[in-house]
């Protein structure tokens, strides 16, 4: 990590998230260098935005929330008879775990429509953010002018939020990672622990997690800025994360995060909206809204048209021009879609998808993605909606989770049921033990379908070494040696003697 990093944050910095607008009307930020960059809390504020929007450049910049988090375990299938048709066999390469025949540059969906999907590889961008992260935290504790002690501590918190989410993500992708968080690093450092880095992440966010508002009052940047909110979805995922990789301490997590997930409930700060308001939780900066990448057509925003997972399950209406989208590019598989969906009851079937949803091809539709689409014009674009990282219902789900391991099956189900009865599903009133557990994970697949967190489920739970959770199962030796990871680009071994890269993937992936 160079010290010429900053130069280019300065810089970059001259443009944010559009909900910051209110907050620019300060000297422009690229006429500042050196240390008169941070002269007020506007300043401090832009700087914010802008490690966010570098942060969201990383999902923007390709198909990100499909190919990371729904398409590797082999459920998803592309539709031959739609526009383009092998340009979109992508999401079948990624199911069979064939990452190095995806990156082939003469695969399809790398020219012409180019996916872009080898940076995700490049882990540069998440390091820009914490280095940027690490220098605003240190100027903070300088001194800026303007910035009340209560204030710099709120900052930090938000600085420390993105840090983490950083590490978070990058754990989530390639395991192992380099960890620092001294503002300007240069030193060349060996990849760490991925369960150690975690656990610095988590002892560092609780240093700052009553520091922030659970939540803004601003609509503007509920759910967009990090709240209290944000910071423990982000420490309760890590803590379940950590619990299916140290096994040892696994009752440790699991307690952390039903402790967490008591204290979300319990702050009143946020809610379930009800299922026929789920326009509202979609479109972005809803009560329901922990963290999320807010994107509107209203201000200008340039998002890549085919980054939003809706990119590859709507067809016309939602999609236009009809001659191009008269199916989806892809779907579902249809015997998946009975194991989540059997109950008839559940209204999130006829919110979020369209009548074929057991088509088993291009007719499916996955209409939780399709609520704020464009009514008229021709334009090839998606629905105009946020990225969401993290909800409440996702939360809950996770606490649930915890408690089941637990053994505290009573306040599981408590926490389950407030899921179902949003959805308007039966409750649950089966047993506990395994088949609780099972079903909770059923309910985290069926609620955060689409929204990117399913393959990370199955591989923190070791689920994906079984066929009846996953078509694309790992072997234990693989994935022991990280059949779960994706490659790490060769650019990290740069300056660095101590950087060595994913064993599976330099072995030729098999």
């Amino acid at each position: 990590m160079k010290k010429s990093i900053i130069y280019t944050l300065i810089v970059a910095a001259a443009f944010c998230l559009p909900a910051c607008k209110k907050f620019l009307e300060v000297q422009p930020l690229d006429k500042l260098t050196g240390n008169n960059f941070f002269q007020s809390k506007e300043d401090v504020s832009a700087n914010i935005y802008d490690l966010s929007r570098i942060v969201f450049g990383k999902f923007n910049e390709t198909h990100y929330i499909g190919a990371t988090g729904e398409y590797r375990s082999g459920e998803v299938l592309y539709e031959s008879q739609s526009d383009n048709a092998p340009a979109r066999a992508f999401v079948e390469s990624l199911g069979r775990n064939d990452i190095l025949g995806l990156l082939n540059g003469s695969q399809p969906w790398s020219t012409g429509i180019n996916y872009n999907f080898g940076r995700i590889t490049d882990w540069t961008g998440y390091y820009r953010a914490i280095q940027g992260a690490n220098i605003l935290i240190a100027k903070l504790d300088e001194g800026i002018p303007g910035v009340t002690e209560t204030e710099k501590n709120a900052f930090k918190g938000e600085a420390a939020f993105i840090r983490s989410l950083c590490y978070f993500l990058m754990v989530r992708l390639y395991g192992n990672v380099v960890y620092y968080t001294d503002a300007f690093h240069s030193t060349a450092l060996p990849r760490e622990n991925f369960v150690s880095v975690l656990n610095k992440c988590i002892a560092d966010l609780k240093t700052h997690k009553n520091n922030v508002p659970w939540t803004y009052s601003d609509p503007s940047i509920k759910g967009v800025r990090a709240g209290r909110g944000s910071i423990v979805a982000l420490m309760m995922e890590m803590n379940m994360w950590n619990a299916g990789f140290d096994q040892a301490n696994a009752n440790k997590y699991y307690q952390e995060t039903a402790s967490l997930g008591d204290e979300l409930v319990a702050s009143g700060a946020f809610r379930l909206l009800p299922i026929s308001e789920w326009s509202t939780v979609i479109k972005g900066r809803s009560e329901e809204s922990l963290f999320e990448f807010y994107r509107s057509i209203n201000y200008g925003d340039a998002n890549t048209n085919l980054a939003p997972v809706a990119d590859m399950f709507l067809h016309y209406p939602y999609k236009r021009p009809e001659y191009t989208h008269r199916v989806s590019f892809a779907y579902y598989r249809g015997e998946y879609m009975q194991k989540l969906f059997q109950d008839g009851g559940d209204k999130r079937i006829t919110t979020w998808f369209n009548e074929d949803i057991f088509a088993d091809n291009g007719k499916f539709m996955m209409l939780k993605f399709a609520q704020n689409s464009f009514a008229t014009g021709e334009e090839d674009a998606n629905p105009d909606n946020t990225f969401m990282i993290f909800r409440y219902g996702g939360e809950i789900l996770l606490a649930a989770e915890a408690r089941a391991a637990l053994d505290q099956d009573a306040e599981a189900i408590k926490l389950l049921n407030m899921v179902r009865d949003r959805a308007q599903a039966s409750k649950y009133s089966g047993g506990g033990g395994s088949a609780l557990k099972d079903f909770i994970f059923y309910e985290r697949s069926r609620e955060l379908i689409g929204e990117g967190h399913h393959y990370f489920d199955l591989v923190r739970t070791k689920r994906i070494l079984s066929n009846q959770w996953s078509y694309n199962v790992l072997t234990a030796d693989k994935f022991n040696r990280g059949a779960w990871t994706w490659p790490i680009n060769g650019s990290a071994l740069n300056n660095n003697p101590f950087m060595v890269l994913n064993e599976y993937w330099v072995n030729g992936g098999n």
